[in-house]
């Protein structure tokens, strides 16, 4: 059954004004606030998705609830639930099929039948909520279904939300739209992450919205050196260096060892982070995110570091021999909506196991606690902040936000032209650097060498990333296009 979520406690506008280079963006973002809320008077406006925590649209919605909801706009979100297993199945091979792999040849009968009857029982709760004149904002596939269903009795503004998408068209991604055609009617717009991903059932009514990061969460705040030695030492990521006034976090950080068990990651050798070159990739435990290619690549890169890889001074070579790869993901259990995560764990970890030992010693495969979200937050925070190239090697991606909030912090990010969404963020050679192939081992492991061996690009690079980040993708910005979209719709 569908539920209210309480987003607690959340920084006020105040907070993010009183920080000098946020102080223009908050003012914008209060300026348009002002002038829609009056015509947003009297309407809620509700966020609806499938899960709260994990991935990056969790990750939005607690703040952009916040900031409306302190500007004066009635905002609550809704999460879905299905008692029905096969509900998320079914929704997970749409989610891969909208990125344009999987079957979706058998769609039509039983998976039909399952997705309609958990979207019939969401939005019997939702019915007793929504009141006319609302706004119903619904997030991906998932819920798709509720919005001719609440528009059966109520006079409501309906926009559909897509997240993910794929920038050419085939089999996988027809079946996936026409599953989909039928529910695409009962909106008034929908909004997308790229001009690319809009399928031609919204040709006529859709917007592009860049996602948008909060730089004040425990994510994406500043945190000084003592602080990421903190998180690191607390969380079992690194070992401490001395005594701490900070305790052990509840729930530590799981390594992967070599027999195929995971336990706490500063157990036995330390991984490096506060001393080696480390090059890290923090995304769902997901095929599209392309953790097995970037695993292949850092062993081609390693190999190939004696020779392969061209003439080096001392300091390459040490870089060479000292740097390590983490890939650091939730604790798949904790997921709601992705019961692939353990599946696709399991892969990884079989791929690692054919790893000579040596090179196993030089890979971390790392999942990161659910317990608290703040902590896990500050995890991801310091392991970002504590990398030398922050690594998004999608196969297909959506957005990914884990692309911008690398940036913000100052990492230089290596990703790919084939994942849409990474390729609006970053230029290549400006903000970090671009792969034409996500899956060629040779291409990437030259890559992860030169943007190693170019310290003063690393930092250029990083410079002009965050002032990216600053102009385009913050919270303030997606916003402010929100607001203006909201306007026009409830005219």
């Amino acid at each position: 059954m569908a539920r209210i979520i309480d987003i607690g406690l959340q920084p006020a506008i105040d907070e993010y004004g009183g920080v000098a280079h946020l102080a223009a963006a908050v003012e914008d973002f209060r300026s348009v606030a002002e002038a829609t809320s009056a015509r947003l008077r009297g309407r809620t406006v509700w966020m609806v998705n499938s899960t709260s925590q994990g991935g990056g649209v969790a990750e939005m919605l607690p703040t952009m609830v916040a900031l409306l909801r302190e500007m004066g706009i009635d905002t609550q979100w809704v999460v879905i639930d299905s008692e029905n297993p096969a509900f998320f199945d079914v929704t997970k091979r749409l989610h891969n099929l909208i990125h344009g792999t999987g079957d979706g040849g058998d769609l039509d009968g039983a998976a039909r039948q399952c997705y309609e009857e958990a979207n019939a029982a969401n939005a019997a709760f939702m019915r007793d909520q929504v009141r006319d004149g609302d706004v119903v904002v619904i997030h991906d596939p998932q819920p798709m279904a509720m919005a001719g269903l609440l528009r059966k009795d109520k006079s409501i503004v309906t926009l559909w939300r897509c997240h993910i998408g794929l920038d050419s068209a085939n089999a996988a991604t027809d079946a996936a739209w026409s599953f989909l055609h039928p529910y695409g009617a009962d909106y008034d717009h929908a909004v997308f992450s790229a001009p690319e991903y809009i399928p031609e059932t919204f040709q006529h009514r859709a917007r592009v919205i860049y996602p948008g990061i909060n730089p004040l969460t425990s994510k994406n705040r500043f945190l000084h050196f003592h602080k990421i030695v903190g998180v690191l030492a607390n969380s079992a990521l690194a070992l401490a260096p001395g005594p701490l006034v900070t305790d052990p976090y509840p729930a530590l950080a799981q390594r992967l060892r070599r027999d195929g068990t995971f336990s706490p990651a500063n157990v036995g050798e330390d991984i490096g982070l506060l001393s080696r070159p480390i090059v890290t990739q923090i995304s769902r435990w997901d095929r599209l995110k392309g953790f097995e290619p970037l695993l292949g690549a850092f062993g081609e890169f390693k190999r190939s570091a004696s020779g392969d890889l061209g003439p080096v001074d001392d300091m390459q070579r040490k870089r060479r021999q000292l740097v390590r790869l983490v890939l650091a993901g939730p604790d798949p259990a904790s997921i709601e909506d992705d019961p692939e995560g353990l599946e696709v764990l399991r892969e990884l970890k079989a791929a690692y196991a054919g790893l000579e030992p040596s090179l196993q010693d030089d890979i971390a495969i790392v999942t990161l606690p659910m317990a608290s979200l703040e902590q896990n937050a500050l995890m991801v925070n310091a392991l970002q902040r504590a990398s030398s190239i922050v690594v998004q090697n999608s196969i297909r991606e959506g957005f990914g936000l884990t692309v911008a909030e690398a940036m913000w912090k100052r990492v230089p990010v290596l990703s790919n032209t084939q994942a849409c969404g990474p390729r609006h963020q970053i230029r290549d050679h400006i903000d970090g650097c671009m792969a034409s192939d996500p899956t060629d081992r040779k291409e990437i492991a030259r890559l992860l060498d030169d943007m190693l061996r170019d310290v003063d690009g690393r930092a250029a690079w990083g410079r002009s990333a965050q002032r990216r980040v600053h102009r385009q993708f913050l919270v303030f910005r997606q916003l402010i296009a929100w607001l203006e979209l909201w306007d026009e719709v409830v005219r």
